[in-house]
């Protein structure tokens, strides 16, 4: 199960996305070896599935 092994970033942590290294996120889930993202300034929008490839400290 995806829950128990190690993850880079952990749920409720502020990250950035390559392609957007300004916008700052939030993560929410991590499920399926995928990183569940809302816009930490604007969390109305819709959310962001991203792989961990994708996410930048």
């Amino acid at each position: 199960m995806d829950t128990l092994e190690e993850t880079h970033f952990k749920v409720g942590q502020h990250v950035f996305t390559v392609i957007a290294p300004k916008v700052k996120m939030i993560i929410r889930k991590y499920y399926a070896k995928i990183y569940y993202c809302t816009f930490s300034d604007h969390p109305e929008k819709k959310e962001l599935a991203l792989f961990e490839r994708e996410i930048i400290h």
